[in-house]
């Protein structure tokens, strides 16, 4: 948990994971044990075709998941969060709407998986419906042989056409090299850390995505406001190719303000610190 300068309270939340019982390296026990000690209070398991049941490994709470490789027509992953039973779904016959519905009868939330890592376009975005999330950042995408972490281009075209979705940023971690664990999360300004509230939490947008900065973004009338931790650079990117004054670099900025023009629709805040961690805001409509 952390507790900003405000005195709310964040809980550090892992949704995208994999272990030994689907193509990860390691054991359920062993990714508790790391994400644990990297100061996660919760993480979905998100086996490939396999439901895991909401719980507790080692007194790390866990989070019911399941991700589904739809491979029709091209690549497309949808992982299923807090679903409250297994979703009924036939590998042989499931279709990628099929599988956002499955999941949210149960109770759960579809997330759209690294759509720039599976070459994913806004066509085959704006065919579905349902999509709680979209992984703006997938850590796994770019290591060992992969790449195309970022998915951002995909993200910012596609509330161009009016289709937005709440972002996040996982790890989607398999190898456990140090390069895929423990990387990018987000950070829930929930009731308590019980599960429940983590994701009524997340269901109301009441998160930012994260590698390790603070980010907190609020509306000033008609002028946006970003506070962070220490940053070298906080962008305001929006519709508009270019703006002035939508981007501040200094050694340690911490604050920054912008009015959008009246020709911009949309706009989102990302910063990146000294390290080149990132952290993301949701999109905000104007």
């Amino acid at each position: 948990m952390y507790i900003d300068k405000n005195g709310e309270r964040y809980y550090k939340v892992g949704l995208h994971t994999h272990t030994t019982v689907s193509d990860g390296l390691v054991s359920p026990q062993e990714m508790a044990r790391i994400y644990k000690n990297a100061g996660y209070d919760a993480v979905a398991m998100t086996e490939h075709w396999k439901y895991t049941s909401q719980g507790e490994i080692d007194g790390l709470k866990i989070i019911s998941g399941c991700e589904y490789n739809i491979d029709i027509d091209g690549t497309m992953h949808i992982v299923g969060i807090g679903m409250k039973t297994s979703p009924q779904i036939d590998i042989k016959t499931a279709t990628r709407q099929g599988v956002i519905d499955a999941i949210r009868a149960c109770g759960g939330m579809a997330v759209l998986a690294h759509p720039a890592w599976s070459l994913n376009d806004k066509q085959d975005v704006k065919e579905l419906h349902g999509f709680s999330f979209v992984e703006i950042y997938n850590t796994v995408s770019d290591v060992v042989m992969s790449n195309r972490p970022d998915s951002s281009y995909l993200i910012d075209s596609l509330a161009c056409d009016g289709v937005v979705i709440p972002l996040i940023a996982t790890d989607d971690v398999h190898y456990y090299n140090g390069q895929d664990d423990t990387r990018s999360f987000v950070m829930v300004k929930a009731k308590s850390g019980e599960i429940d509230d983590i994701l009524e939490a997340l269901k109301n947008g009441e998160y930012y995505s994260s590698q390790g900065p603070y980010l907190k973004v609020t509306r000033v009338g008609n002028t946006v406001v970003a506070e962070c931790s220490p940053c070298k650079k906080i962008a305001f990117m929006s519709n508009a190719v270019w703006t002035s004054g939508r981007m501040v670099r200094a050694d340690a900025v911490e604050r920054a303000e912008y009015t959008p023009q009246s020709y911009e629709s949309w706009l989102r805040v990302e910063v990146t610190d000294q390290n080149g961690n990132r952290a993301w805001s949701n999109i905000l409509k104007l």
